[in-house]
């Protein structure tokens, strides 16, 4: 007898392959039958024509502390999110150097086994954040690593892999990673290859020298023999609209001649990530303590300005998404330009002001990409989709802020937009993109298909009504159009409504 047995749907299998009518058999975790199949099932559920997919797989997400504050990750869950890859951009919940907060831990390892404890709506794949590393080692020196150093951050990385972790990610605009040189990142990619993971990057530039910064992940890749992954592939700056053909053109070149390497990008023609980003490099040395110092002493604090007012010229495209302290809620919002005509100062003292006042930790979006570098990115064969966001919830303390939409509309957004609207790409490729294509880049050889022997990780969906609802005036929205997700055997959102269970699991690579 059946747990669940889904009946009349258009299943889109993964593999790129046309839609077809079937139906899909699920008892415990897996799925046991596909097709023809029929029998008695504790539950019947006619699908009346939707289509049926595997379920979605977020190729890049920031959930890491998200998931502890709220496990039931709603945003992700509600699009048809079963699985998210965390860990990214050199930043993870662990290793840290203190145990600290409302959980005890230092390690991934203990960090994957409060998670697993505390429980989770969806599958969680740990990566190893590179920036961890440091901030643990040297903290925020500006400065090379000596040979004990990255001795010392090997062993973590060896430590952390031992966990499950499936490789590690780079963040090399963020300090105190952006202050490691190749030569440190291949050291510590030979270690990841010893176990079998990935290196995955947000890249040095992803603006003027966006070639060059593809040019070195190939390098460490080829050098460390192990697979790449350029993490939310665009470029940034009008200036430079249209540089994405010539950095898609050089992967396809290196692929041919034996690199492995694979992309993902969220749909959409904003970034988000911290208002500190606008800050030159070489502030940042030292960490909040180094940053205040410069803030406060004039000289410093003139020459950074500067430094800043000769990259920043569309202060229109900044938009501040979070600040900590009510006084500064009503700059939520609102673009750096117009806090400026609020605050009667110029954008730059504006800003700088802003982060001082609120320890550095402001939220941004920032307006950077075209819609046609977008939809070329997208419509290429080794690029998946990923959020580059962390699970939100419409109540609590994961409501706060206006966050970037992404975070709620990603997978929806794919699916109405770029697949109903504009027919940038067919419903099964995008459905690849989501699924199959992310599961094997990151070898989960039991998810992202719609096979017998698969966990039965399933989206129903009516691509119809498929609405995303969320904008960057009004983040906070839930989508419409999917109707039902499984994870692990388990409903955990029926009739577009969360049932409030965490059947997902904390995967480790290699168990």
């Amino acid at each position: 007898m059946f747990d669940i047995l889904i009946k009349n749907a258009k299943i889109v299998d993964g593999s790129g392959s046309p839609w077809f009518y079937g139906n899909v058999a699920v008892k415990g975790e897996e799925i046991v039958g596909v097709g023809r199949v029929e029998g008695p099932a504790t539950r019947v559920i006619d699908a009346e024509g939707q289509f049926l997919t595997p379920g979605f797989i977020d190729a890049h997400s920031h959930s890491d502390d998200s998931l502890l504050t709220n496990p039931l990750a709603e945003s992700k869950t509600r699009q048809g999110v079963t699985a998210e890859v965390i860990g990214q951009c050199g930043s993870s919940a662990a290793p840290r150097k203190d145990a600290e907060g409302a959980y005890d831990y230092k390690s991934l390892a203990e960090y994957l086994d409060v998670l697993e404890k505390r429980g989770v709506a969806l599958n969680v794949i740990p990566l190893l954040g590179h920036g961890n590393l440091r901030q643990v080692v040297m903290g925020y020196d500006n400065r090379k690593a000596t040979p004990l150093e990255l001795q010392q951050m090997c062993q973590l990385t060896a430590d952390s892999m031992e966990a499950g972790a499936f490789g590690f990610t780079t963040g090399l605009i963020y300090p105190p990673g952006s202050y490691a040189d190749a030569e440190e990142i291949t050291a510590i990619a030979k270690v990841v290859a010893e176990y079998g993971g990935i290196y995955a990057t947000h890249m040095r530039d992803e603006d003027g020298n966006l070639l060059r910064s593809v040019a070195e992940t190939i390098a460490v890749g080829k050098e460390a023999s192990l697979p790449v992954h350029i993490s939310h592939h665009k470029v940034c700056g009008e200036r430079n609209w249209g540089l994405v053909k010539e950095s898609l053109k050089l992967i396809d070149e290196k692929r041919q001649q034996g690199v492995d390497i694979t992309m993902d990008q969220y749909p959409y023609i904003a970034t988000s990530t911290g208002l500190k980003v606008i800050i030159p490099q070489w502030a940042h040395a030292g960490g909040t303590a180094g940053l205040r110092a410069r803030f406060t002493d004039a000289e410093s604090r003139a020459s950074l300005t500067q430094e800043i007012l000769s990259a920043e010229k569309r202060w229109d495209w900044i938009l501040v998404a979070s600040c900590s302290k009510e006084h500064n809620k009503i700059y939520e919002g609102k673009t750096a330009a117009e806090i400026a005509q609020m605050t009667g100062k110029a954008p730059v003292d504006a800003c700088l002001d802003l982060l001082l006042d609120e320890d550095f930790s402001v939220g941004m979006v920032r307006y950077a990409m075209c819609e046609e570098d977008v939809e070329l990115v997208m419509q290429h064969p080794h690029v998946m989709i990923g959020s580059d966001s962390s699970a939100r919830a419409t109540y609590g303390q994961l409501s706060e802020g206006k966050p970037h939409p992404r975070a709620y509309g990603t997978f929806t957004r794919v699916l109405e937009t770029y697949v109903r609207e504009r027919n940038v790409l067919t419903l099964e490729d995008a459905v690849r993109k989501m699924t199959n294509l992310t599961a094997s880049r990151f070898q989960l050889w039991d998810r992202g298909l719609v096979r017998p022997g698969f966990k039965a990780d399933l989206v129903l969906l009516d691509l119809a009504k498929c609405k995303e609802n969320c904008t960057f005036a009004q983040p906070h929205a839930y989508p419409e159009g999917v109707s039902l997700v499984c994870v692990n055997g388990t409903i955990v959102v029926e009739a577009g409504e969360h049932l409030g269970l965490t059947p997902g699991k904390v995967l480790r690579m290699g168990r």
